[in-house]
C-alpha cells in the first residue's frame, strides 16, 4: 500500500490520541503503519534528498496541523495531548479536515491583519487541508527534484551542442572528478582522435599504469540509442587492450538488447553503462562545470541539546 498523505493521517492520529490522552510523536508510528497496512519498506522510504523519512515526516505534519487548529496541545517537546475540542470533533470525524482548514484560514487572516498593522508586507501562507496536499517538506523536495530535472536537460542539451572531441574530454574529466585515478598525476588521457582502436579515453588507476579503465564515449542525439553491436565492438577493443574494465558513456540511451548483452558478459569483463540521464546526474552531483546558485538552509531542533533540559511538570 502507498504511504498515506499527511491529511489522511489526521483523523486516525486524533482517534489514537483520544484513546491514550497523551503520547510522544514516536508512539504514533507503528499503530498508524498498522492502520494503513504499511510494510517495513514503506516505513523506511526517504525523500529523494535523503534527509527525512517520508512516513514519519507526514505524521509530524498531521500532528502539527492538529495542534495549530487547537485539537491537540503540546504540553512539552515531542508530546501531544488531545483537547476537549479534539474529543468533540471525534464525534464527527468526517468534518475534522474541514474544521482544520477553516482554523488555518482564520490564523492566516489574523496574521495578515497583524502584518498590515505593523506595515509589514509578509506573504500570506495558504495553510489548507485537501486531498491533494503535500507537506511543506514534500513541496520543497519535489520542487528541488523538478529544478534538477530541468538542469539535467540543460546539461545534456549543452553537451550535444559541443563537438564529439570535447565530449571525450568531458567524460575523462568526469571520471577523475568521481575519484577514479585518485591522486595520480595525469591519470586521465584522451586517446588520439584517429586510430584510437575503439578507445576514446583511459584512466590510470595506479602510478605505474598496471590498472586501467577504458572509456568509450558516444555523443548522440538524446532520442537515439546504443545497441548490442556498439557494445560488442567496445568489448573487442578491451580484449585487444588486454583490459577487463570498460565504461561506455552516451548522451542517449541503451536499448534492451544492449542491456541484456552486458548482463550476459562473462565475469572476467566488467562493462559499466552510463546513459544520458545518469551522465547528467553525475555531472550535477560531482559539480563538473557547475556552480552553486543558491543555498537554502533548513534547521531542526537538536534533541541532544533540548532533551537535557528539565521539562515543566504538567
Amino acid at each position: 500500500m502507498s504511504i498515506p498523505k499527511y491529511n489522511e493521517l489526521i483523523v486516525p492520529a486524533l482517534k489514537f490520541l483520544g484513546e491514550h490522552n497523551s503520547l510522544k510523536m514516536k508512539e504514533f508510528e507503528n499503530p498508524l503503519a498498522q492502520e494503513f497496512s504499511l510494510t517495513d519498506h514503506d516505513m523506511s522510504l526517504m525523500y529523494p534528498s535523503g534527509n527525512k523519512n517520508i512516513f514519519y515526516d507526514r505524521i509530524g505534519w498531521a500532528l502539527s496541523y492538529l495542534a495549530m487548529s487547537g485539537l491537540v496541545i503540546k504540553p512539552r517537546r515531542a508530546y501531544y495531548e488531545i483537547t476537549e475540542t479534539g474529543r468533540k470533533m471525534l464525534d464527527t470525524p468526517a468534518k475534522i479536515n474541514e474544521y482544520i482548514t477553516k482554523q488555518m484560514q482564520k490564523r492566516n487572516k489574523e496574521r495578515v491583519a497583524t502584518a498590515l498593522h505593523k506595515d509589514n508586507m509578509d506573504i500570506e501562507i495558504n495553510d489548507t487541508v485537501n486531498a491533494n496536499d503535500e507537506t511543506p517538506s514534500e513541496t520543497i523536495n519535489f520542487s528541488f527534484e523538478k529544478i534538477k530535472r530541468k538542469i539535467y536537460n540543460d546539461i545534456l542539451d549543452t553537451i550535444i551542442s559541443k563537438t564529439p572531441r570535447e565530449f571525450e574530454k568531458l567524460v575523462v574529466a568526469l571520471l577523475q572528478k568521481m575519484g577514479y585515478g585518485g591522486e595520480i598525476k595525469n591519470s586521465g588521457e584522451v586517446t588520439q582522435y584517429s586510430n584510437d582502436h575503439g578507445i576514446d579515453g583511459i584512466i590510470k588507476e595506479d602510478i605505474l599504469g598496471f590498472g586501467r579503465i577504458y572509456i568509450q564515449a558516444k555523443r548522440y542525439k538524446r532520442d537515439g540509442n546504443i545497441g548490442r553491436e556498439d557494445l560488442n565492438k567496445f568489448v573487442g577493443a578491451l580484449a585487444v587492450a588486454q583490459s577487463s574494465k570498460g565504461v561506455f558513456i552516451t548522451t542517449s540511451s541503451f536499448n534492451k538488447n544492449a542491456l541484456e548483452y552486458v548482463e550476459k558478459l562473462n565475469s572476467s569483463t566488467t562493462l559499466v553503462l552510463i546513459d544520458g540521464n545518469q551522465l547528467a546526474e553525475y555531472i550535477y552531483d560531482y559539480s563538473l562545470g557547475m556552480q552553486t546558485e543558491q543555498v537554502i538552509e533548513i534547521k531542526k531542533l537538536d534533541s541532544d541539546f533540548w532533551d537535557t533540559m528539565d521539562d515543566e511538570k504538567s
